[in-house]
């Protein structure tokens, strides 16, 4: 060895182990989730996948008895009126539900009606509102004209942005770190259907979703054989159970002196959809009368629905449940045709008489990753529970009489999944990385506190806190502006791509995203997102 010429060697390097090796296992990222029992396009056995259907069945049963509670009084509308509301609504989503997992993404998605749609619409109701008609229900009849209306001449932005793969093109700048804050406020920004809805009735709603952890998440525990049934089934049993408690409540007289609220909230017969719901009825085209079609009505409902936020929320629901069902991240040109075909599915809407448009329902995805199935098959079969209770109103009038605040419970495990889901996209990119924080922070924060903001200041009309002398331009802003998945796909993507962007590719996690955004980029797209039955020979392949 040779001695330095004060006579001094110099101190022995000190190697640090790696991070973790010393307290615990370090994870390595998983591109598919491992614990899934049924990925996309494997299968339970025909009585399981039938069970499972029916549980996404009721599953989107509450957002399409609580959007046609909310608009149809609103609009003139009665008890007959909401039953055959209802119908429309479940008849086009299992319409659309079919066409997605077809044609669409082929992801396990439901297309249930859309809130999104909701300030548009409430738009339209008060712009009527002080027509001259005879009875309420000319005023209803109209309204549903002129809802149709804008429902079929907007489809077409929708149409041109997909099919012209316009929107392929613009994810395209998404990055894991974009992904993340887009898939959690999907889920955390429904808050407001979770906890505030299970409150208009805690007696109900708060058992509801006590029993529910319990028993899917604990009790499962005791047995193999409970946690089989249990972690798939858990939730029909809880709402099997809770429903006969509210119905005891109600027939012992618990809700006879208290407030209308309280008592639309709690009681089992006030929904009054068992006396009013025809026996049987099939929604047909233009079953409300020819559609009206007003230019401030499309260009609202075209700017504020379909251009805007109809796209980031289903586009951040297709990523939570490509995850929740084993496969890759959806490619682009699948994302863009998805688009397209929600632009048919949308026209149909209008064509049907739905009162609001259909995107990807987040709750049903959700349900993905409460039971561990994540089967394309299921979710095809649930369409038959949709179309057949659309026809015989009285048996889907049965189950769309469930206590509101039970579906709310559901929703706060439900939403809370997909919001963890988008969290773990952060595998992919360096989640130590300062600059990845500063804009999964930003991101995050504004995409629930702007939208916030929008919905405090809202006021029962739809008239949101951008008031200028454009209706149709205050609408497509307050819409805009009140969904958080738009505001947190605007925020990630604007400081993603000018923050340090090509000096950042690998900490933004760009090398394992590029492979899934192209058709040939991954072996696995074609297995996952591959037209069935060699249909895609058939069609053009820009249409793809």
């Amino acid at each position: 060895m040779v001695e330095t010429a004060n006579h001094h060697q110099p101190p022995p390097t000190q190697v640090a182990p790696p991070l973790g090796a010393s307290r615990g296992p370090v994870f390595a990222p998983a591109e598919q989730l491992v614990q899934l029992h049924y990925c996309i396009h494997s299968n339970p056995s025909w009585l399981q996948t039938v069970i499972l259907a029916f549980q996404h069945y009721i599953v989107m049963l509450g957002t399409t008895v609580m959007i046609a509670t909310l608009l149809v009084p609103r609009m003139g509308g009665n008890h007959g009126d909401k039953a055959r509301v209802i119908q429309a609504l479940l008849f086009m989503s299992g319409l659309n539900t079919l066409l997605q997992t077809f044609l669409g993404t082929r992801l396990p998605t439901v297309m249930g009606p859309s809130f999104a749609y909701v300030i548009s619409v409430l738009s339209i109701i008060n712009d009527l509102s002080d027509g001259n008609f005879t009875t309420e229900h000319e005023r209803f009849l109209h309204t549903m004209r002129a809802i149709q209306g804008s429902l079929i001449v907007s489809s077409i932005v929708n149409i041109l942005i997909g099919y012209s793969k316009v929107w392929g093109s613009f994810t395209r700048l998404f990055s894991p770190v974009v992904i993340v804050p887009v898939v959690c406020v999907v889920g955390l920004g429904l808050f407001g259907r979770g906890f505030p809805q299970l409150g208009n009735c805690v007696e109900i709603g708060l058992p509801m979703l006590i029993i529910l952890v319990i028993s899917q998440q604990y009790l499962k525990r005791i047995h193999p054989i409970t946690d089989l049934i249990l972690e798939r089934y858990a939730l029909l049993f809880c709402i099997g159970i809770v429903w006969a408690f509210a119905a005891i409540l109600t027939v012992a007289g618990a809700y006879n002196n208290v407030r209308q609220q309280t008592k639309l909230s709690c009681r089992t017969d006030r929904s009054f959809l068992m006396s009013s719901a025809p026996w049987i009825k099939i929604p047909y085209p233009f079953q409300w009368g020819a559609p009206i079609f007003r230019a401030s009505h499309v260009f609202g409902m075209m700017g504020a629905c379909t251009s805007f936020i109809r796209l980031r929320l289903s586009t951040g629901t297709f990523f939570a449940a490509a995850r929740l069902a084993g496969a890759t991240a959806p490619p682009a040109h699948v994302l863009s045709r998805s688009i397209g075909l929600q632009g048919v599915g949308q026209l149909l809407d209008g064509i049907f008489g739905a009162v609001v448009g259909t995107t990807a329902s987040v709750e049903n995805v959700g349900l993905l990753g409460l039971t561990h199935v994540g089967s394309r098959r299921v979710v095809q079969i649930s369409t038959a529970f949709m179309i057949f209770f659309s026809i015989f109103g009285k048996f889907g009038a049965f189950f769309a009489s469930i206590p509101l605040p039970i579906f709310a419970a559901i929703y706060c495990v439900l939403y809370g999944l997909v919001a963890a889901i988008g969290v773990s996209f952060i595998q992919f990119a360096n989640n130590n990385s300062m600059r990845n924080i500063y804009i999964l922070g930003l991101s995050l924060f504004l995409g629930i506190s702007i939208p916030q903001y929008f919905v405090m200041n809202t006021d029962a009309a739809g008239h949101g806190p951008v008031k200028t002398g454009a209706g149709w331009f205050n609408d497509i802003l307050n819409t805009l502006f009140s969904s958080p998945p738009a505001v947190a796909m605007i925020v990630g993507t604007l400081l993603d791509n000018t923050l340090e962007a090509k000096h950042t590719v690998e900490d933004r996690g760009i090398p394992w995203w590029v492979p899934f955004q192209n058709r040939k980029g991954d072996s696995r797209n074609e297995e996952f997102y591959n037209f069935p039955l060699r249909i895609h020979e058939l069609i053009p392949t820009r249409f793809l």
